[in-house]
């Protein structure tokens, strides 16, 4: 699952809509909608975060949210160390490789890292 699919998810339950309802109102297939949620689809368009915002009625944080969320929610990355350091190119190998044994604590710990000035 993905950042923004996790926040899919958590929209729906908490206005207690089905998969199947909120793909018919957005005009997308159940099985696109699923797909989204469960990261096997790429980054949504700016077209259907709008059509999520109108759906739920968001206000402007929550759309920003949901926009930002889509931004780090593309399931297959991929890292071009070219020009950058040995170091870095050692670390993005090191991490594609281990990133599925890391627990949520780990992960935790590594995004916080990143996200220090």
């Amino acid at each position: 699952m993905t950042p923004l699919g996790e926040k899919l998810r958590a929209l729906r339950a908490a206005r207690g809509v089905t998969l199947g309802e909120m793909a018919a109102a957005l005009g997308v297939s159940a099985a696109y909608l699923s797909a989204l949620e469960h990261g096997k689809r790429g980054v949504p368009r700016a077209v259907f975060l709008e059509l999520v915002n109108g759906y739920f009625n968001l206000g402007w944080d929550e759309a920003e949210e949901l926009r930002r969320l889509a931004e780090i929610s593309d399931p297959r990355v991929v890292l071009d160390t070219g020009g950058l350091s040995p170091k870095a190119t050692e670390l993005a190998n090191r991490l594609a490789a281990r990133i599925r044994d890391l627990d949520d604590s780990r992960l935790d710990t590594l995004l916080a890292e990143l996200e220090e000035p």
